[in-house]
């Protein structure tokens, strides 16, 4: 058996994309398993995540997007993926546009920019988050699960640091920001330690589900820097939800507009902040299409 895919990234942030639009390619129950198999770089086809594109529940939406990341587990919502995802719906499924998108994090409503019948740019109405911490989820002493949790500490116990200061956001899927100045760090040590940190913090037992982990440099009132660690893949040159997360945080205790660009590894995003919710603008690309044959896995797929 030969699977067809898709190899896609945006801002360096690579997947598998599998079009499940007309029939299921790979049976629900081998679904995880099947994406930490394949996303193993030098063994398999290699990504940080695995894509499906499927139809969607109901009639509220167009499509329905699902995501896999390298360790297996499924997400519930992906910036990077799904600007992916609506750029390879657009081009090789349906010419819808805006894409009413059905995620596990809820509705995403993506309008994009073509030229040649070709996705130039994607912005993605990214939803309300959420500060509560019954939304993270997050369990930390003397709070209560309505409460919020901006730039306060939690305890490591790593050996490099004692403690860090974090706020945590819900955007569909949950962020843990970490300014580096307000923890008296820099650039070079968060890149050299980050493995530690962010693993740390990733799966620390505040976090029952595990939580995304970006370290943020604040440039100016208009720009910053971020280095991600992704739950369930770690490092990653960029992360979408994670940036909008980043930018959310900094706006909400006053030290960015509401208009952000956002320098990462991979490359740039902006977001912008409005009343009605979070937006978030970039590109994505089609890097090639290929087939894969199933007999390589070590996991057999079979009905």
């Amino acid at each position: 058996m030969k699977l067809k895919f898709t190899k896609m990234h945006g801002l360096g942030n690579d997947y598998i994309v599998i079009n499940e639009y007309n029939k299921e390619i790979i049976p629900e129950k081998f679904k995880n398993r099947f994406s930490k198999e394949i996303c193993r770089r030098g063994f398999s086809i290699g990504g940080d995540g695995v894509i499906f594109v499927q139809k969607p529940t109901n009639e509220e939406y167009d499509i329905k997007f699902r995501i896999f990341n390298s360790d297996g587990s499924e997400a519930e919502m992906c910036g990077n993926g799904i600007r992916c995802f609506s750029k390879y719906v657009y081009e090789r499924i349906m010419p819808k546009n805006p894409l009413n998108v059905e995620t596990n994090g809820g509705l995403r409503v993506s309008e994009m920019e073509i030229k040649d019948n070709i996705v130039k740019s994607i912005k993605v109405y990214m939803g309300k988050p959420s500060f509560k911490l019954k939304d993270i989820p997050m369990i930390i002493e003397g709070k209560s699960e309505d409460e919020e949790f901006i730039n306060e500490e939690i305890q490591l116990k790593n050996g490099l640091l004692n403690s860090v200061k974090l706020s945590v956001v819900n955007v569909g899927n949950p962020h843990a920001v970490i300014f580096i100045k307000d923890n008296n760090l820099n650039v070079p040590y968060i890149r050299t330690h980050l493995n530690e940190l962010g693993h740390e913090i990733e799966h620390h037992p505040a976090f029952p589900e595990k939580i995304n982990v970006h370290f943020v440099e604040v440039l100016n009132e208009n720009e910053i820097k971020i280095i991600t660690w992704e739950r369930g893949a770690g490092y990653t040159t960029a992360c979408g939800t994670g940036t909008t997360s980043s930018v959310i945080i900094a706006n909400k205790i006053g030290k960015t507009e509401s208009c952000v660009k956002a320098h990462l590894d991979g490359g740039i995003l902006d977001i912008e902040v409005k009343e009605d919710g979070i937006y978030m603008k970039g590109d994505a690309k089609i890097v090639y299409d290929g087939e894969y044959y199933m007999d390589n896995l070590e996991v057999k797929i079979k009905d």
